[in-house]
């Protein structure tokens, strides 16, 4: 729906906003700050990858995200043998003898990639185009998707047996990689509560494609002070190492830094947080809020790093 103005606009996003926490926590208890960049990357168009261990939630975590939004959904399950066109789709003849597309399951507004590292290469990479152009080409014939489009991808860190590391060129295409920890001990007595009862907790949708259609035209429309910008372009720009700019931990510790995609989601998760805070405006607090999930998966430690046992999220804490 068109709002008056931006303001009402900004209103409107903080009570929708403030809707979905409350809907989303029915069912998933304790990851507040998980909820919110989730929803921080679906304001901003963008993607997310969320690393845990097993147990903790991840998929039903997106899928009750996706029930709270009036969005299409489909779950994609990565295993060793799915194929490009097992997420693309693929053409068939059809009864007149005529090529017919059939499309797959990529086609909807959210897609939950779930263990996408237990794929090879060649099937993760079918989602780069779709990822960054919001379309796939099939037999050279460009396919659009529909918007609002967003990837919610999921990972296992510790089972590496049968996995394949995400190309560099795919995870960049991730906004925010989100680490989930294991929950407080109070948050872990509610969970077992709320799922060994026979309670039932229905998830109203609470916002509609067009709003978020709207909500992410704002974000875009939020003004910016300069100094914010070259705050976040000169963090990103202390990442790459033996540049002009590089921090001294850099050129010591990382191998690469992070590209200008870096630079370009730390800007608008930091207007999107601003929103989210009831600002109108983001100032560089709300840059160094988004900062460790939007650069911990684009830098590259060197062996250094890794015999000395400093960890990406140390490194870019020193540079904050």
């Amino acid at each position: 729906m068109p709002y008056s103005s931006d303001v009402a606009a900004a209103e409107a996003l903080t009570v929708s906003y403030q809707k979905l926490k409350t809907e989303i926590a029915k069912v998933v208890i304790g990851q507040d700050e998980t909820v919110r960049l989730l929803l921080t990357a679906i304001f901003c168009q963008g993607h997310c990858l969320l690393v845990g261990v097993p147990g903790l939630a991840k998929t039903l975590l997106i899928q009750t995200i996706a029930g709270a939004l009036d969005l299409d959904f489909n779950r994609i399950q990565f295993t060793p043998d799915l194929m490009p066109s097992d997420i693309l789709g693929s053409e068939t003849l059809d009864q007149e003898r005529n090529f017919k597309f059939i499309r797959g399951p990529i086609f909807a507004n959210i897609i939950l990639a779930d263990e996408i590292n237990r794929t090879p290469p060649k099937t993760q990479s079918a989602l780069l185009e779709a990822m960054q152009e919001y379309s796939v080409t099939i037999a050279g014939q460009k396919y659009g998707l529909g918007r609002p489009f967003f990837v919610l991808a999921t990972q296992n860190p510790i089972e590496q047996e049968g996995t394949y590391p995400l190309p560099e060129a795919q995870l960049d295409r991730f906004m925010f990689n989100i680490y989930l920890d294991y929950p407080s001990y109070q948050s872990e007595v509610d969970i077992v509560k709320n799922t060994t009862s026979d309670k039932r907790y229905d998830v109203q949708r609470v916002i509609t494609g067009e709003e978020i259609r709207e909500f992410q035209q704002l974000v875009r429309r939020v003004p910016v002070v300069d100094n914010v910008i070259e705050y976040a372009v000169s963090l990103v720009h202390k990442t790459r190492p033996n540049t002009e700019k590089a921090a001294a931990d850099a050129n010591s510790y990382l191998e690469w830094g992070a590209g200008p995609r870096a630079s370009q989601s730390l800007i608008l998760a930091a207007k999107c947080n601003a929103l989210l805070s009831g600002k109108y405006s983001p100032d560089i607090e709300d840059v160094r809020a988004v900062a460790l999930p939007i650069l911990r998966h684009r830098v590259v430690r060197n062996f250094k790093a890794e015999a000395e046992g400093i960890s990406v999220e140390q490194l870019i804490k020193r540079l904050l």
